[in-house]
């Protein structure tokens, strides 16, 4: 009833060769608006491993622990958030509360000062705005692409919002640099780059208009379309994934210690994992168009088990963590964007918003338990030897998520 045959046909291979869209100014604005949050965003999570391993002195769990809330916090309000920007009608509305809220965190942590629990709620609270937030953002992205384009114009957003992730590291570690335990400064300036991305969503993206104001979109309906058989099989796969799925915190630990480089060099690990997924994120997203959307998502997530062999086996060196780094970005390359582009494909535009947070919601919860049960297992066992653990473990999903397309027919 909610999906329709074009649609379904579109789910994957859709874009004839040299077929592809212009990406709309709405796309590129949204771009724009994300750069600048995931900037701010990044200041901060580039120095919390680093603040909390070697100035707090925290083990491997509760650094699991706080990855976990990192990524789960935002998971239930996306479904709020989601739902909510169907029911109004109104996605730029819901997505600018959510900027608007993780810009306010920004000013919290100086007050949070050494307290985990401040430190917490902050993190908390930040997730909570990117939950409000993701959905109605993805949606408005989707509703401004054609179907056959969609996985060019999520890659060219995520090639936007991952120079962000790749300038605001380079930012922290440029004020710590220079100014001694800046941390504070770090904050303030992270807060500043977030008010210019919520200036920039109100001034400089359309709200788009729903193509039926009088009707609004009811629980039951919403509800019918996510567990449509071709909907629940993308949040059944990427549940299943996600929680073999590591947390990046240690990912980056794992390169550093394994490197052996002091402390204060954690900070720019992420450069390059960000400068490969925003350099791969717009051609692996066309090629997603062309050759199949889920048969691109689980092949990124066969390339992160490569990444987890060689962090469980015994190699040292720059060749080593250039390798990693790499794999880690494509991954996200070939995950991040060409999901979203896969179930914006299949859902309609009433309740598109609510459909990509269940996907999103599935996924982080699943991820936020695979960091806690990642960070017990390595403070039990030693952490290479964790990372071979879940290299088995994600080997296992991915084999079962190939069958499950395999066997429903999704490319």
């Amino acid at each position: 009833m909610y999906l329709s045959a074009t649609r379904s046909a579109q789910a994957g291979r859709t874009t004839p060769p040299g077929g592809a869209a212009k990406v709309s100014g709405t796309v590129v604005a949204l771009g724009v608006v994300s750069l600048l949050t995931d900037m701010s965003a990044e200041m901060v999570t580039a120095i919390l491993p680093m603040y909390l391993m070697y100035g707090l002195g925290l083990g491997y769990l509760q650094l699991g622990m706080l990855d976990g809330l990192y990524t789960g916090a935002s998971a239930l309000l996306r479904l709020g958030g989601g739902y909510a920007a169907d029911r109004l009608g109104r996605p730029k509305l819901v997505a600018g509360a959510g900027y608007g809220l993780s810009a306010m965190t920004k000013l919290g942590f100086p007050l949070a000062g050494a307290s985990m629990a401040g430190i917490g709620v902050m993190v908390g609270v930040d997730r909570l705005g990117k939950g409000l937030r993701t959905a109605p953002r993805d949606a408005m992205i989707a509703g401004a692409t054609p179907p056959e384009a969609l996985g060019r114009a999520f890659g060219v957003h995520r090639t936007l919002d991952t120079a962000g992730a790749l300038l605001g590291p380079l930012l922290a570690f440029g004020l710590l640099s220079t100014v001694a335990e800046g941390y504070d400064v770090v904050f303030v300036g992270s807060f500043c780059i977030a008010l210019v991305g919520v200036l920039a969503l109100v001034f400089f993206v359309r709200e788009p208009v729903p193509a039926d104001r009088s009707r609004r979109t009811a629980l039951r309906e919403a509800f019918a379309a996510v567990t449509a058989p071709a909907v629940r099989r993308i949040w059944s796969l990427t549940g299943v994934l996600g929680l073999a799925t590591v947390g990046d915190m240690f990912l980056y630990l794992a390169v550093q210690q394994r490197l052996g480089l002091p402390p204060a060099a954690l900070p720019l690990l992420p450069l390059a994992s960000a400068l490969t997924f925003m350099l791969a994120a717009t051609p692996v997203g066309r090629l997603a168009d062309r050759v199949g959307r889920m048969r691109v998502f689980l092949t990124g997530h066969v390339l992160l088990v490569g990444g987890y062999l060689l962090l469980a086996g015994g190699a040292r060196g720059w060749g080593f963590a250039v390798a990693v780094l790499l794999l880690h970005g494509l991954f996200y390359a070939a995950a991040d964007g060409v999901l979203m582009a896969h179930a914006g494909s299949l859902l309609p535009e009433r309740i598109r918003s609510t459909g990509m947070a269940v996907v999103q919601t599935t996924q982080a919860l699943a991820r936020a338990a695979g960091a806690i049960a990642f960070g017990v297992l390595a403070q039990t066992v030693s952490l290479g030897t964790a990372f071979a653990v879940a290299a088995v473990a994600l080997s296992i999903a991915v084999t079962a998520g190939m069958w499950t397309e395999s066997r429903g027919g999704a490319a």
